[in-house]
């Protein structure tokens, strides 16, 4: 099958034959038919996170199941699916809560084994962790659903708990920040996006941000366009400056929302804890969503009309997948919106 792989730590990505994946007992390969480009996908091609080389990335996927394992009853030979990109072994105390984003024997598609930057992807533990799509969604748009979105809607409905009304400051306009702006105006609340992109703040505006700030100390505007700061806060970039920037954008007893990673020295950031203490802040992280909850953000896309097509940027072909990967050194010039791969160009 035809991959996108790279040998070394920020090495051209090149797309060439590699073997078919293996399928596991307890699991499927997917054909792939979308797979977006994400930022943490970028990570591990810059050797962020610790992966196998040569490596195939991807974690963003929709497609059809290929082949399923003996121990798999759920799913069958040619149903849509896609699935969270972190997949839970489902034996642990985490899962067997429900906890699957959590669980610490997950297994992350282009992370700990081979992804979806390829025609078919191995996945484990199917029962617990495929979606099936629903008809109407396509597979390009489905493909944005498994990381960023998904993570957007649980940061704001179970830590940032959304109510209609709320300001939401989102700090941040690539795909995880854009999907925050559309989910937060689908739970009736009033959104203000910050970022240093003029094209990412232009989608952010289409996707229903009210107020888009560029500049410095946007925290200081959102609390002046907020009467003393906004409901919940989100950093969706994943630095110390817009970590401090959001909390400091919160009015008291507000609820901040770490999306964004901070890795090296970064991952100790420091906070402005004195404001956390004083002012009674909340202040969580989220890391992706179970697939038991997509029942619910898939309900909302539904009722809500979600325009999810905002979200993309560029649809490209599998050999445009390593530009657009490397492109991502430079965080102020890549697309405005998600890349995604579509495997039919």
């Amino acid at each position: 099958m035809r991959a996108l792989v790279y040998d070394a730590v920020g090495a051209t990505p090149e797309v060439r034959e590699v073997a078919e994946p293996s399928c596991p007992s307890d699991g499927v390969i997917v054909e792939v038919r979308a797979s977006g480009v994400c930022r943490s996908d970028w990570h591990a091609w810059r050797g962020h996170d610790p992966i196998t080389l040569p490596h195939i990335g991807g974690h963003e996927l929709a497609g059809v199941i290929h082949a399923v394992g003996p121990d798999v009853a759920t799913f069958r030979v040619g149903d849509r699916v896609t699935t969270p990109f972190v997949n839970g072994c489902g034996a642990c105390a985490e899962c067997r809560r429900g906890d699957t984003q959590v669980c610490p024997n997950q297994t992350q598609p282009g992370f700990t084994g081979p992804g979806s930057f390829a025609e078919r992807v191995a996945l484990h533990a199917s029962d617990l962790n495929l979606v099936a799509l629903p008809d109407a969604l396509d597979f390009v748009t489905a493909a944005g659903l498994g990381c960023r979105f998904a993570t957007a809607y649980r940061a704001l409905t179970s830590h940032g708990r959304v109510r209609p009304g709320d300001t939401v400051a989102v700090f941040g306009a690539g795909g995880v920040g854009l999907s925050a702006v559309l989910i937060a105006r689908a739970l009736g609340a009033r959104v203000i996006a910050a970022d240093v992109s003029a094209a990412a703040l232009a989608r952010a505006r289409e996707c229903g941000a009210e107020t888009v700030l560029v500049g410095d100390d946007p925290a200081a505007r959102v609390r002046e366009l907020s009467d003393g700061g906004a409901d919940v806060s989100l950093d969706a970039l994943g630095s110390p400056t817009t970590a401090a920037a959001a909390i400091r954008s919160l009015r008291r007893r507000g609820r901040h929302v770490q999306v964004g990673l901070l890795l090296g020295p970064e991952a100790q950031a420091a906070l402005p804890m004195d404001l956390v203490v004083a002012y009674e802040l909340e202040v969580h992280g989220s890391h992706g969503m179970a697939a038991r909850d997509y029942p619910a953000m898939l309900d909302l896309i539904s009722q809500q009309s979600v325009p999810l097509d905002r979200l993309l940027g560029a649809v490209i072909g599998l050999q445009e997948a390593g530009p657009a990967l490397m492109a991502m050194d430079q965080i102020a010039s890549t697309t405005a919106g998600m890349t995604v791969i579509d495997f039919s160009r």
